[in-house]
C-alpha cells in the first residue's frame, strides 16, 4: 500500500499506550494539550507483569482526584520487600495519606488510566506502530503502520514510552548504554490450592515470592542458581515451574492451573538523555532494569508527571523552552538511582552461598530491629524521598525541590486537593498577612489560610510556599515581611517557567 500523508493537529504525540503513555496524555489534556496515543498492540495484553503501586505513585493519582478506583480494587499491603528478604519493610510509618503498596494487576492500572485519559479528551490510536522518526527544527514526523497501511504524521514533540525496544529512542539515535542479561528469574500465574502463610520462602537453594492476584490466583516469583546464565533458556513450562518451586520451598503448595507462565532478565541500561530536541522519552523507553520490588511502572508515572506540566507550559508558551531540559536534570538521576537499587537486590537474590546467606540475615535483622533503616529503605523504594536540586547558585530554602506532603489546612482543605486542576498552588500560610502576593493567573491556585495543627516540624515556620502541579515544592519561604514576600514570590515564579526548579527563599 503506497505510503499516505497524515499531518496532525496534535501538539504531542505519545508513543506507547502503557501506563506511562496514558498518564502523561492525560497530564498534557489536564491542561489542553492536544494529544494523540498510538499504541503498536491491537488490543490490551491480558496479562500483567507489573502488579504493585507504590505509596508516591497513589499520591500522584490523587492529586488528580482519580485514586479511588485503584484503592476500590487492589490489595493494600502495609510492607515491602527488599531483595526478597523474610523481613519487611514497614510503610505504615511513612508520611503519606498511603503508607502501604497497593497490588493490582496492570492490566487493570492500565484500563482505568485509559479511562482517565479519554475522559480528558485524549485521542487514542491501537494497532499503529511507529517505525520512524525525524526530528526537525519546529516538528517531527513519523511514520506509522496502521491498521490501514502507512502513513506519514507529525507534532510539535513527540514522548516515547513505548518500552525497552524502543523504536523512538532508536530513531532518534540515543544511546541505551547499561549491562547484559545474567541471570533469566521466572514467574507463573496460577492457583495455589495450599498458598504459604508469608510471601518469602528463601534458602541456599532459591528466592520464591508469592502474592495474591485477584480471582483466586497467586504470582509465583522466583529464582535459583540455575538461573545465572546468560543465554536465554527455552519457555517456561508448568512442570519446570513446579518443581522450581518445590527445590525451594520443599511443596508447590498445591499448584494447578497456570495462566501465565514467563522468564525475565536483569539487563539494566539507561538512555544517555531524556531529551533530544523535539523527541523526549519516559518509562522503560528510558531506563531497563530487573523488577525487584515492583518499581518500574511507579518511576515510570512519576516520570509522566515530572514531564506533563512542563511539556505544556512550553507549549502553551508560558514557559520557555529550556524548562524542558530540566525534565533530564531531574529525572535521569532518579532513574541512576533505580537502576543502583535493583542491582544491589539482585545481587543479594543471586547470592546462595553460605556468605551470601549470613549477608541476607544481617541485612534482614537490620530491618526488622532497626526502624530509621527500614524506612529509609520504605522511602527509597516508595519514591517519597526524591528531591530535585535548586536552580545552580540559589540559596534555597531546606524543602526546595523535596515531595510537598499532604498537607492540612485550617479552612478543612488539603493540598493534594489544590492540585487537582494540573496547575502551581501559592500558598499563604500567614492567614491573610501576605494578600499582595502574586500568582493569580488560570495556571496558579492561591491559597490563603494556615496550616492546621499537625507535627511536620519542617514546616512550623513556612510563611509561603509555591508548589509545582507534580507536587514538588519550587520554592519557600519563612519571610513575614509582605514586601520581601512579593518579591521573592516574583523571583520563584519567573524562575519556575524557566528552569522547573525554585530559585531563592
Amino acid at each position: 500500500m503506497e505510503l499516505t500523508e497524515f499531518m496532525a493537529a496534535e501538539g504531542v504525540i505519545v508513543v506507547g499506550g502503557g501506563p506511562v503513555g496514558l498518564w502523561l496524555a492525560a497530564e498534557l489534556r489536564l491542561r489542553d494539550v492536544p494529544v494523540t496515543v498510538l499504541e503498536a498492540r491491537p488490543r490490551r495484553s491480558p496479562h500483567s507483569r507489573a502488579l504493585t503501586v507504590h505509596p508516591r505513585t497513589l499520591e500522584v493519582l490523587d492529586c488528580r482526584g482519580v485514586v479511588e478506583p485503584f484503592l476500590a480494587e487492589g490489595v493494600r499491603i502495609p510492607s515491602g520487600h527488599f531483595a526478597a528478604l523474610t523481613e519487611r519493610m514497614d510503610f505504615r510509618p511513612l508520611d503519606t495519606p498511603f503508607p502501604f503498596t497497593l497490588s493490582l494487576p496492570q492490566a487493570r492500572t492500565e484500563e482505568l488510566l485509559e479511562e482517565h485519559a479519554v475522559r480528558a479528551g485524549a485521542r487514542i490510536l491501537r494497532g499503529h506502530r511507529v517505525t520512524g522518526v525525524e526530528a526537525g527544527a519546529d516538528a517531527v514526523e513519523l511514520t506509522v503502520e496502521g491498521p490501514d497501511g502507512p502513513y506519514r504524521t507529525s507534532a510539535a514533540y513527540v514522548v516515547g514510552c513505548d518500552g525497552t525496544r524502543s523504536a523512538v529512542r532508536e530513531s532518534a539515535g540515543v544511546a541505551f548504554p547499561g549491562t547484559a542479561t545474567t541471570l533469566w528469574a521466572w514467574m507463573g500465574d496460577v492457583v495455589l490450592d495450599a498458598p504459604p502463610a508469608g510471601p518469602a520462602v528463601s534458602g541456599p537453594r532459591g528466592q520464591l515470592m508469592v502474592f495474591p492476584l485477584p480471582g483466586g490466583v497467586h504470582r509465583v516469583v522466583g529464582n535459583d542458581p540455575d538461573t545465572l546464565r546468560q543465554a536465554r533458556p527455552g519457555e517456561l513450562t508448568f512442570e519446570e515451574l513446579r518443581d522450581r518451586v518445590t527445590a525451594i520451598a520443599g511443596t508447590d503448595f498445591g499448584m494447578r492451573d497456570p495462566r501465565w507462565l514467563s522468564r525475565f532478565g536483569n539487563a539494566t541500561r539507561q538512555a544517555e538523555t531524556y531529551r533530544r530536541g523535539r523527541v523526549l522519552l519516559a518509562g522503560d523507553a528510558a531506563h531497563m532494569h530487573f523488577p525487584a520490588g515492583g518499581p518500574g511502572l511507579n518511576v515510570g508515572v512519576q516520570d509522566a508527571t515530572n514531564l506533563g506540566w512542563k511539556l505544556a507550559a512550553v507549549l502553551r508558551g508560558t514557559a520557555t523552552d529550556g524548562l524542558l531540559d530540566s525534565y533530564h536534570g531531574e529525572r535521569h538521576p532518579v532513574g541512576a538511582e533505580l537502576l543502583l537499587n535493583t542491582r544491589a537486590q539482585t545481587a543479594l537474590m543471586t547470592t546462595y552461598s553460605s556468605e551470601g546467606q549470613a549477608l541476607r540475615g544481617l541485612l534482614g535483622e537490620f530491618i526488622a530491629t532497626v526502624p530509621e533503616f527500614s524506612r529509609t529503605l520504605a522511602e527509597r523504594m516508595s519514591g517519597l524521598s526524591v528531591v530535585y536540586p535548586p536552580a545552580e547558585g540559589a540559596s534555597a530554602h531546606p524543602l526546595t525541590g523535596r515531595r510537598a506532603p499532604d498537607l492540612r489546612f485550617a479552612d478543612g482543605r488539603r493540598l493534594f486537593e489544590l492540585l487537582r486542576g494540573g496547575g502551581r498552588v501559592l500558598l499563604d500560610l500567614t492567614g491573610g498577612a501576605a494578600t499582595g502576593l502574586p500568582g493569580r493567573t488560570p495556571d496558579t491556585v492561591v491559597h490563603t489560610a494556615p496550616l492546621a495543627p499537625h507535627d511536620r516540624d519542617t514546616w512550623r515556620r513556612v510563611t509561603a510556599a509555591l508548589i509545582r502541579p507534580d507536587g514538588h515544592v519550587a520554592w519557600a519561604a519563612e519571610e513575614t515581611d509582605p514586601e520581601t514576600l512579593t518579591r521573592s514570590v516574583s523571583g520563584a515564579l519567573a524562575a519556575m517557567a524557566g528552569q522547573g526548579v525554585a530559585a531563592v527563599g
